[in-house]
């Protein structure tokens, strides 16, 4: 990317050299997924709060491949071995990162993609390589280890399923758990879906608009999961609360984008049974208004959730891996990286969450 709003250009870079607590990847596939093109061309004007690397700079954020190459002080990791690159870098020594919130650092940034504190700009320098690229540098620390179940196609989609895995985690989903999926055809969406049926969720809701994506959604377990278009008459809130004894949901996850009304988010908040979680991870933009007085009274938690660590990384893993979760259903179309920018145009035509765009260097 050489300026914000113009197309990716492909240039010549020398293969580089692993630090000695990191490793060089080959990049095998890389993700496109809706926001890079916001990122690409609106990111100064629509979120000025984040950092962007010195341009000109290698875009590309969920990236899997081999280990290529290991530093001198590496251990566990070998090269050969099939890795998910987990993009966010941390500093490793603030009281944040030191017990366990490495999410809350300062110098918490994706590699490839935008930067949330003071420290982002050093980590660009760190990390400067981004997935859109036949290789990159990465820490350790950064490394998921794949079965042979994922592929690398599957993988380059781990950011948006771990970004919706975390959030039924920080809301306890278990057996026990009724979830409500806000945008449940999208890209996040469809994997809150997925992995709240390998958490053992007895019931799940998802909404949308699109009634032929909504059936293909039901169809992943049903009688297990229902739908329900945001165009119908009833409003969410009374749908779930129809199927749930008027009770609610005891989870809502909300995966609608900036783009997205307000009023779908309150509506779907107020589907929220009494001591239930509304975990937020689709950022809908603006302000919304929530009585707090009433979220108090009810015993409710409103989270706001920021992708995911490492280690949700590896539970996934592992879940593909012994069957738990069916990443079967998404639809891979690749793209060689001379064509990166075609792959952008392609998305507004996209399959719903079902469609998976990567770029293959």
């Amino acid at each position: 990317m050489h300026s914000i709003g113009e197309p990716l250009q492909i240039d010549e870079l020398p293969v580089p050299e692993p630090r000695p607590t990191d490793v060089v990847v080959e990049v095998k596939a890389c993700g496109v997924v809706p926001n890079l093109g916001n990122v690409l061309n609106n990111i100064g004007k629509w979120f000025p709060h984040l950092a962007l690397p010195e341009l000109p700079a290698v875009f590309g954020l969920d990236a899997s491949g081999v280990v290529s190459a290991v530093g001198s002080q590496v251990y566990g990791i070998e090269v050969g071995q099939r890795v998910y690159v987990n993009p966010a870098r941390y500093c490793g020594g603030c009281r944040h990162c030191r017990t366990g919130d490495p999410i809350s650092c300062d110098h918490y940034t994706f590699a490839g993609y935008f930067g949330f504190g003071s420290g982002s700009p050093r980590m660009f320098q760190d990390y400067p390589y981004g997935g859109l690229g036949e290789y990159l540098t990465a820490p350790q620390y950064a490394l998921v280890t794949l079965p042979d179940e994922v592929s690398h196609e599957t993988a380059a989609r781990w950011g948006y399923l771990g970004t919706g895995y975390r959030a039924l985690r920080r809301a306890g989903v278990g057996p026990q758990s009724t979830v409500l999926v806000n945008g449940a055809s999208g890209t996040l969406g469809l994997g809150v879906v997925l992995f709240a049926l390998a958490l053992g969720a007895r019931r799940i809701f998802g909404t949308g608009r699109d009634r032929d994506l909504l059936t293909k959604v039901e169809a992943l377990a049903p009688g297990r999961v229902l739908t329900h278009s945001l165009d119908d008459e009833v409003g969410v809130a009374d749908w779930v609360r129809s199927h749930t004894g008027g009770e609610g949901a005891s989870v809502v996850i909300d995966a609608l984008g900036p783009g997205a009304p307000q009023e779908s988010m309150l509506d779907a908040f107020r589907a929220m049974a009494r001591g239930g979680a509304h975990v937020d991870i689709g950022a809908v933009g603006g302000e919304v208004p929530v009585n707090l007085h009433e979220v108090m009274d009810r015993n409710q938690t409103l989270h706001g959730s920021l992708w995911f660590t490492t280690k949700d990384g590896q539970e996934m893993a592992d879940l593909a891996e012994t069957g738990a979760v069916d990443l079967s259903v998404l639809e891979h179309e690749r793209f060689p990286l001379s064509q990166v920018n075609e792959a952008l145009t392609v998305l507004k035509n996209r399959n719903g969450g079902f469609s998976n765009y990567v770029v293959v260097p």
